[in-house]
């Protein structure tokens, strides 16, 4: 029998996971990562399933685009276009700077930037200037590609740079003119499983951003995993919630369901109401989404419409119970918890075939062997920092930082990926989140998960968003802060918050209770996620006496009829 080939073993990885959908358990005993010394994922698989075939790869709608293509299509337009590159000069490692929205140009370019084997640097088109230029010195950038409307922001930019538009800008490459290069491409040489993909720079909620390296295995092959926790199957009509240049448009709008053989549907709308219509016009059956927008949907009252959705997933953050409960209650749709980073692809899951538990993260995912360990001891048990075992290295996870080696060292310490978040495993082997390593926090000497707070609150119907963090006290050292966005139609006032903390006294122990309270706008990162880190920060800042003018702080104890503890939990 001769020797696979490497569309025929990732088939094979593939079909294996579609095949034991029903039975996560199995799944996770049977999968095998596929091996691979060389692979291009845009010329072994993509192009292999593109051959002739007419259903839609991708629809683009909002945002002034309305833009649809076959796979067959999609393949032959990034055959041009990766032509048309490499006579502008793109070659083999060098470092392209995406920075474009939701339209056909970033399917396009990134497999045509595979093809060629060219490293594609993703990037928001939000970046401010100084980040951006930030990405250019220490990715190496050669190349930029980029919109008219934010052409401007690269008049800094060093000669040597190749400058290309998705539309006309004096002094640029028009991409309409490198679309236009002869069709059949033909790679320079065999692109080697190891070869540098793509560079991602992290969010950066705490410091600067670090440089992530994915491979042509470990994110186009890695994927497998999150295919299987999201559930999409062939001839669905995927729908994902990102925008290009965060990891997550790379799992789920392009790899995931072009893994599945989907179609994808790509959405650019600000409103609810908007991205509701379209995923009933367009019969959507898998969706994802990240905990902002389910939060966002859920203020309007979805059982007007009727959704064709199959599964619906959440990533990001945890999802709080309150927005699964009334999601159930109007699609009869349980919207399914997945986790995982950028430096890594689907890790934990509640995948279509596993009884969801409350505030449960899921069961490791077919490929990932998770295990926690103690930040302070190093025991493996039951609770712990969530760390994935090397022993059998998954596909999914990068081969390190660039340019951080102390950082690789604790990253990669004792044989284990650290992922820097805390959970605790169940009897079953169902993981619960607790929070970060650096959010969690003890009050009165006893622990504090922001988030199990954080979803009392949002129980609260006044509540649209709730972030809680450690402020200072002379007593407990530290006691539960609350920052609350409010549910439209509430006012930011003693009576609300009166409301809002006896409900969480109602639903708390008393080590847990609300101690302080302030309404404000939630800061975020651009990918959505709580910057807890400013929060924490404003609240140490205000211990030593520094005044924010328009804020105000409401005190459970001086609010609630009946005094709480002291010291909860002691005497």
């Amino acid at each position: 029998m001769s020797p696979k080939s490497a569309t025929e073993r990732f088939r094979a990885a593939r079909d294996l996971l579609l095949e034991l959908r029903d039975d996560h358990d199995r799944a996770h005993a049977e999968f095998t990562w596929p091996e691979f010394d060389e692979f291009n994922w845009a010329l072994d698989w993509f192009d292999a399933v593109a051959r002739g075939n007419d259903r839609t790869a991708l629809h683009v709608v909002g945002g002034g685009h309305d833009e649809r293509v076959s796979y067959a299509e999609l393949s032959e337009r990034s055959d041009r276009l990766a032509n048309g590159l490499r006579a502008a000069g793109v070659r083999r490692g060098d470092r392209l700077l995406m920075m474009l929205d939701n339209q056909l140009a970033v399917w396009e370019s990134q497999l045509a930037a595979m093809k060629l084997g060219a490293v594609v640097v993703p990037t928001f088109t939000t970046v401010s200037g100084a980040d951006l230029a930030d990405r250019v010195r220490r990715a190496d950038v050669r190349h930029v590609l980029t919109t008219p409307e934010l052409a401007g922001e690269f008049g800094w930019l060093p000669e040597h740079v190749t400058r290309i538009c998705a539309g006309r800008v004096p002094g640029w490459l028009a991409l309409d003119d490198l679309r236009s290069a002869p069709a059949g491409f033909t790679p320079d040489a065999p692109t080697r499983a190891d070869e540098t993909l793509f560079l991602y720079f992290t969010s950066g909620t705490t410091s600067r951003p670090k440089l992530v390296r994915h491979t042509h295995v470990s994110y186009p092959v890695g994927h497998l995993s999150g295919m299987y926790w999201n559930g999409v199957r062939p001839g669905d009509v995927h729908l994902n919630v990102s925008a290009p240049g965060w990891a997550k448009h790379a799992w789920s709008s392009f790899f995931v369901p072009l893994n599945a053989e989907a179609t994808v549907l790509s959405v650019t709308t600000g409103n609810a109401k908007d991205l509701l219509d379209r995923m009933v016009e367009h019969r959507v059956t898998t969706f994802c989404a990240p905990p902002t927008v389910w939060r966002m949907l859920i203020q309007d009252d979805l059982g007007r419409w009727p959704v064709a959705l199959r599964e619906a997933g959440s990533v990001g953050e945890p999802l709080n119970p309150e927005v699964i409960d009334q999601v159930r209650a109007a699609w009869g749709l349980t919207v399914r918890d997945g986790y995982g980073q950028t430096e890594t692809t689907a890790q934990i899951g509640n995948s279509p075939s596993l009884p969801v538990r409350p505030g449960s993260m899921g069961k490791p995912l077919p490929g990932y062997d998770i295990v926690l360990v103690d930040p302070t001891t190093g025991a493996v048990g039951d609770e712990g920092e969530v760390c994935v075992d090397l022993s059998r290295r998954p596909l999914g996870v990068m081969p390190g930082y660039v340019d951080d080696e102390e950082k690789n060292a604790r990253t990669f310490a004792d044989g284990y990926y650290h992922t820097g978040d805390i959970a605790q495993r169940d009897s079953d082997g169902y993981l619960h989140y607790v929070g970060r390593t650096d959010d969690v926090f003890k009050s009165y000497d006893h622990r504090i998960s922001p988030f199990e707070l954080e979803s009392v609150l949002l129980e609260h119907e006044a509540v649209a968003e709730a972030a809680v963090v450690p402020a200072p006290d002379p007593v407990g050292l530290v006691v539960p802060k609350a920052y609350v966005s409010l549910a439209a139609g509430e006012q930011p006032d003693v009576d609300t918050a009166r409301r809002i903390l006896d409900h969480a006294r109602a639903n708390l122990a008393p080590h847990q209770w609300i101690r302080r309270l302030e309404f404000a706008a939630l800061p975020k990162t651009t990918s959505g996620k709580i910057r807890r880190n400013e929060l924490r920060a404003r609240d140490v800042e205000r211990a030593r006496g520094v005044e924010f003018p328009g804020t105000v702080e409401h005190l459970a104890d001086v609010l609630l009829e009946a005094a709480l503890p002291a010291a909860p939990g002691i005497g």
